[in-house]
């Protein structure tokens, strides 16, 4: 969350690392994700389009991709802006995670995986960080569900045992065929479930080099150390060419996998550990470039996917992250604390030191930005919505977004509208979560808030919000306490009619059928369904 770093403010958990990139480079202060969870945030990261534009925002409950044998994904049609850095002669590499789908088909078709969008190398999970990936936490992946499918189990046990008892001893006169195929039932019922839902650490918690699985399940002791070692190893290998390094860490996610020098450091707990270590990485990561002379010729940019996740607790423990002032979190399309998220830039030499710029930016506007110094061109069959940083990084008065659109899923949920001539920065929303319990800031009762249905409201009128005065999102205005409000929301009004005629149909990526698991599409490092193999556990790690 925007609340967990020094440079935004927070002086409690100390990120010294990425503290000096803002010190020595330009902060964005209205930096914002272009959605509230990172399937579809990443997706609009590497393509600078909003996810609904590739199908990779939600039409149901199932927001993000849930299993690495899920036949959804970044489709192969979409150009990400580490495929054209290819194309003009860079090397490009993905370090981390990817969380944007591996197969379509087949077991091995990878027409997801970041080696058919662009990167040359890969290392890390092509799934996300979970809880089911430590063997000592409480499962976290579709938790509630997981409940409702052993209550279910067990009443069918129930119910089979009864009549077979029953059977038994003559009270109930059903025939052995009718009770064999109850029982059979009850197997098969426990089978379709449990097959996938019970070794999830396997199907999910893998790491793979290029196409090649590495671990699974992945053996999460050593993944930060492993992962430092093949970014620097990556910078080494590259020093002397163009290269992206696309460094996606694992930090910052539960289950907060933090090494045994980082435990207890900070005051925040495990969370606050989680976060200092990954700073800690951030500077290795800058000395690494610093070793090898690049400093002042590499472009860093560091952001974070969305806000943090308030309703992340588990035993009395905050294990998710702090949005400072701003209302909301992780899964609410529209509150700035869900979307509005660090945004650092540095170069030296080329962008100024220690500038701040309160201007409204989108992490989709990395994808214009890299190609442009690159000097490749944006692809021109389709709508791109991100815009050039570099002439605001250097100097330019305003930002090129006029209207930014603010997505739940498929739910438009908010709009904000940044007014140049005045410098106001209006925000509507037309719908909002209902927080539970009421009046707590978040949906504490759901784990979640939802993007429609009976959990959210909608606003007719709008909530209107003059983001420049009221950043907190605490004092709503009306046609009584703001004369603008009724041309404000006229003009908003026209430019969503206008967004939504840029819009056109596309294949759901997350839809129920794209999302459920698929034995045929698992990933697995030997002979189905006996997965398993550890290949880093005969290289010796070095002491990063």
């Amino acid at each position: 969350g925007i609340g967990d770093v020094g440079c935004y403010g927070n002086d409690t958990i100390r990120t010294p690392n990425i503290d000096r990139l803002a010190k020595e480079g330009v902060k964005l202060t209205q930096h914002l994700a272009a959605a509230p969870l990172c399937t579809p945030s990443r997706a609009a990261f590497l393509t600078g389009r909003y996810p609904i534009r590739s199908g990779m925002d939600a039409i149901n409950t199932y927001r993000v991709i849930f299993w690495n044998a899920g036949s959804g994904g970044l489709p192969p049609n979409e150009t990400t802006f580490a495929k054209i850095l290819q194309q003009q002669g860079y090397s490009t590499g993905l370090i981390g995670k990817w969380h944007q789908g591996v197969n379509c088909e087949s077991r091995n078709d990878h027409c997801h995986h970041p080696l058919n969008h662009g990167f040359d190398y890969f290392y890390g999970m092509p799934f996300t960080l979970i809880s089911d990936c430590q063997p000592t936490e409480t499962p976290e992946m579709d938790r509630a569900f997981r409940r409702k499918l052993w209550l279910c189990t067990q009443m069918i046990c129930l119910a089979t045992l009864t009549a077979v008892l029953g059977r038994l001893i003559g009270l109930i006169p059903v025939p052995w065929k009718t009770l064999t195929c109850l029982a059979a039932f009850s197997l098969l019922f426990f089978i379709s479930w449990y097959s996938s839902y019970g070794f999830v650490r396997h199907w999910n918690c893998i790491m793979m080099r290029n196409h090649g699985i590495t671990e699974q399940p992945m053996v999460t002791d050593r993944t930060t150390s492993l992962i430092l070692r093949e970014s620097i190893s990556f910078i080494e290998r590259n020093k002397h060419k163009p290269f992206l390094l696309f460094l996606s860490f694992l930090h910052s996610h539960t289950p907060l996998l933090t090494t045994e020098k980082f435990l207890g450091r900070s005051r925040h707990g495990l969370y606050g550990d989680n976060v200092e270590e990954m700073d800690w990485m951030v500077g290795q990561v800058l000395d690494a470039l610093d070793k090898e002379g690049l400093r002042d010729t590499t472009l860093v940019y560091f952001a974070s996917d969305h806000g943090g996740w308030l309703e992340r607790q588990e035993g009395g423990r905050q294990l998710g992250g702090w949005n400072g002032i701003y209302r909301g979190g992780k899964g609410m399309g529209g509150w700035e604390g869900g979307i509005r998220v660090p945004g650092i830039f540095r170069w030296p030499g080329v962008l100024p030191a220690g500038k701040v710029i309160d201007e409204p930016t989108s992490l989709m506007d990395i994808y214009p930005t890299v190609v442009h110094l690159a000097g490749g061109a944006v692809p021109q069959d389709r709508v791109i919505d991100g815009r050039d940083l570099l002439p605001l990084l250097r100097g330019a008065a305003h930002s090129e977004h006029e209207f930014l659109f603010h997505y739940c899923g498929v739910h438009l949920h908010a709009v904000r509208w940044h007014q140049k001539d005045t410098g106001a920065v209006w925000k509507a929303h037309y719908v909002t979560p209902i927080f539970s319990p009421p009046g707590a800031g978040a949906c504490y009762g759901k784990g979640i808030c939802p993007c429609f249905g009976e959990g959210v409201t909608h606003h007719d009128p709008p909530l209107l919000f003059e983001l420049s005065q009221d950043p907190s999102e605490a004092k709503p205005l009306s046609a009584d306490t703001e004369p603008l409000f009724d041309s404000v929301i006229r003009r908003i009004g026209r430019a969503i009619e206008e967004h939504g005629r840029t819009l056109t149909p596309v294949p759901e990526q997350l839809s129920v059928s794209n999302v459920v698991w698929k034995p045929w599409l698992q990933p697995c490092c030997g002979t189905f369904p006996f997965c398993w193999c550890d290949k880093e556990g005969d290289n010796k790690l070095v002491d990063l």
